[in-house]
């Protein structure tokens, strides 16, 4: 037997919860359901401004109030997932109620608010946004904990990154491109029709991917796999327990927040229609590198999650981590150096060739280092096992959720409150706009310095985390060790 690419003297009878890889590729699908919507999601700022006729700073600050609302959301399901057992499962309730609020209430936004009396838009949309946020925590609640019953396999753990990354690579190129050289031209910008079509849209792709999550872990939601075989003794204040006595959760958490703070600040539909649309004057090229980026981004991943179930998590988060730090340093000397309105797909010359390496490489080492985050939950999960005997999957996970969360929310904060530097208080910038003065600057420090300091931050944080592949080999054997006691004493 192998754990974390060292050979083990166990038992033989011993044998892992494996999961069958069509299982854990199909459960994945639960979180590109999630990110689905998400990405339509980071829309709205255009319909709540250009539709509804809300200000661009009051949406970037409700964003950011909705956002920690969400966080707040994360430890109440958390709870209540450990708590409840029905004859449905523990995740399959929960998954199909959250799929059914996020689809309700956002058909309902951008359907029906319009039609709203104007006094009344801004609690509507406060109100319809705060729903799809319950229904949103249900689902994605259940992404991370649901794996600590699908697989307790370390090596097979990174296939659900494989598996997540592969995914969100494809949706995330093809939903840009689905933007960009579709719905926008088709309407002429992000009009109240554009959005209609676009939520309906996503809507059913999502409902697809929930459906096709529920099937894969179908046979694994039931009690048997659950840990202990029943709902833990466990109270509300536990979760400042764990995050007091989990050093590994305490610092996967301060790494994830902060990258997840700077990839949502970096790769936000506005700071990309300030790079390509403004800045490169080439807006359609957008959704065009999206496509570019897919195979050497497939291939990075490949190599990625294979690595990391040799060396372990921790090695390939910082190993991606530095690799994409010293890309992006190269796109800024290729922006700031060169002439960035020469990059462009229907005259490739050395500007164009350089970004496409550089962005591609930069791209997918990011990717691995975001997407390699969620089996580590599952590994700090272990680790709060080892060292309290507690089996809280639920608990756990959104323990990591609502402080990464609650750090992330200050993106569309942090966005607006940039543009209005620029003078857009009244709408957000589109494609066509002038590359005035300041632009260059603003979108440099969002699209690339925001990703720099998380990954700094993520870097230092790391030395401080525990779960290397030596003490997760130590972490397994015990966990092993004291369920064969158990057994024995049972008998």
């Amino acid at each position: 037997m192998k754990i974390w690419g060292e050979n083990m003297n166990l038992d033989k009878n011993i044998k892992y919860n494996n999961a069958k890889t069509w299982q854990i590729g199909f459960y994945a699908l639960n979180n590109t359901a999630t990110n689905v919507i998400m990405l339509l999601m980071t829309y709205v700022s255009y319909y709540a401004t250009g539709v509804v006729g809300l200000a661009v700073v009051l949406v970037s600050s409700l964003l950011t109030s909705m956002r920690m609302f969400d966080a707040i959301t994360d430890p109440i399901i958390g709870f209540v997932i450990d708590k409840t057992n029905t004859k449905f499962g523990k995740f399959r309730p929960m998954i199909i109620i959250g799929y059914t609020i996020m689809a309700v209430s956002i058909l309902v936004l951008y359907n029906c608010l319009y039609l709203m009396p104007e006094n009344m838009r801004l609690i509507g949309f406060i109100g319809l946004y705060a729903l799809y946020i319950i229904g949103y925590t249900f689902q994605t609640a259940c992404t991370k904990a649901g794996q600590s019953c699908l697989t307790n396999d370390p090596s097979q753990r990174p296939l659900f990154a494989r598996f997540d990354g592969i995914y969100n690579l494809f949706l995330f190129s093809l939903s840009a491109q689905y933007a960009s050289a579709y719905l926008s031209p088709k309407y002429g910008g992000f009009t109240l029709e554009a959005m209609q079509e676009f939520s309906l849209t996503y809507i059913i792709i999502a409902g697809c991917f929930t459906l096709l999550a529920i099937i894969g872990i179908w046979s694994k939601d039931r009690e048997e796999f659950f840990g202990d075989k029943k709902a833990p003794k466990v109270k509300f204040k536990d979760y400042l327990t764990i995050l007091k006595g989990n050093r590994g959760l305490q610092m996967l958490t301060v790494a994830a927040a902060t990258n997840k703070l700077a990839s949502q600040t970096s790769g936000n539909t506005t700071v990309m229609v300030m790079l390509y649309g403004i800045v490169m004057g080439n807006y359609a090229l957008y959704g065009k590198m999206s496509m570019i980026t897919a195979l050497p981004t497939f291939i990075i991943i490949m190599l990625g999650t294979k690595y990391a179930s040799k060396f372990g998590s921790k090695k390939a988060l910082i190993k991606f981590t530095k690799a994409a730090m010293a890309m992006y340093t190269g796109l800024f000397l290729i922006l700031f150096i060169g002439d960035p309105t020469k990059i462009s797909l229907d005259s490739i010359g050395l500007m164009t060739i350089l970004w496409i390496v550089v962005y591609s490489l930069g791209y997918g080492a990011s990717s691995l280092a975001s997407g390699i985050v969620v089996p580590m939950i599952a590994d700090c999960a272990d680790y709060e096992t080892y060292l309290t005997g507690k089996y809280v999957p639920g608990m756990m996970a959104t323990l990591f959720s609502f402080i990464d969360k609650l750090v992330s929310s200050f993106a569309t904060t942090i966005i607006g409150f940039a543009v209005a530097y620029l003078g857009y208080t009244s709408a957000m910038p589109q494609a066509t706009d002038p590359n005035i003065k300041g632009m260059f600057a603003v979108t440099a420090a969002l699209f690339i310095g925001m990703p720099m300091l998380g990954w700094i931050i993520g870097l230092i944080a790391m030395r401080f985390y525990p779960l290397d592949d030596v003490k997760m080999q130590e972490v397994q054997e015990e966990i092993i060790k004291t369920k064969l006691e158990t057994a024995v004493d049972m008998n």
